[in-house]
């Protein structure tokens, strides 16, 4: 059986912790904050139509308009470098067009095959029911998430995955389309004053079926 050696991807994922207390005053360059969204977003998601969006709450005037949507949650956004409001675009489909073209564009995709996933992604997707609809853009902003967090570790900034909060006042409060965009999860993400507790996880005996 191969062992893996110097693996860094390992230590960034066994190393990841939910951190909830972040030193105040360290704020995380724009520069980089954008880096780990572009790597983030290579994360694969239904017919590649990446539902995502990400709204960067760092101000302080943001994070006072924040915090009283975060629930229990007021110590990260009171001391995190960020807050990363996740949504899901019910209306992904409408970029398919512009991925599509850009595809080939650049060389990754032949015409012919742009052409016949466009027609099935113009026939399907736009006429799911909304329940599947959010099935589909959720599972895919969840992907994004993880990596989010992973390439956060991997800049060595820590973070914190956040279901407390508001979500019916979330996409307004910041000036979104509530209709159009439906928040997933709060990230907070910051440089670690206090550890992460770490945590134990199931025996892959206990989560594995083999048939």
């Amino acid at each position: 059986m191969k062992e893996l050696r110097e693996n860094q991807l390992e230590s960034i994922m066994k190393g990841r912790r939910s951190v909830r207390v972040y030193q105040p005053n360290y704020r995380i360059p724009r520069e980089e904050l954008t880096a780990i969204i572009e790597t983030a977003a290579s994360a694969p998601s239904s017919a590649n139509l990446q539902p995502w969006r990400v709204v960067v709450v760092e101000s302080e005037e943001g994070k006072k308009k924040l915090r009283p949507l975060v629930m229990f949650n007021t110590r990260q956004n009171d001391t995190s470098s960020a807050m990363l409001l996740i949504f899901a675009d019910t209306r992904y489909y409408e970029n398919a067009d512009y991925i599509y073209n850009l595809a080939v564009e650049q060389g990754k995709m032949p015409p012919e095959v742009r052409d016949q996933q466009l027609g099935m992604i113009k026939s399907y997707f736009p006429s799911l029911p909304p329940e599947k609809s959010s099935e589909v853009t959720r599972f895919d902003c969840g992907l994004f998430t993880m990596q989010l967090m992973l390439t956060a570790r991997a800049y060595g900034y820590d973070t914190n995955p956040m279901a407390g909060f508001e979500a019916d006042q979330l996409a307004e409060a910041f000036g979104l389309d509530a209709e159009r965009y439906v928040p997933v999860v709060i990230v907070s993400i910051g440089k670690a004053a206090e550890a992460g507790y770490p945590s134990v996880r199931l025996h892959p005996d206990q989560i594995t079926f083999w048939r």
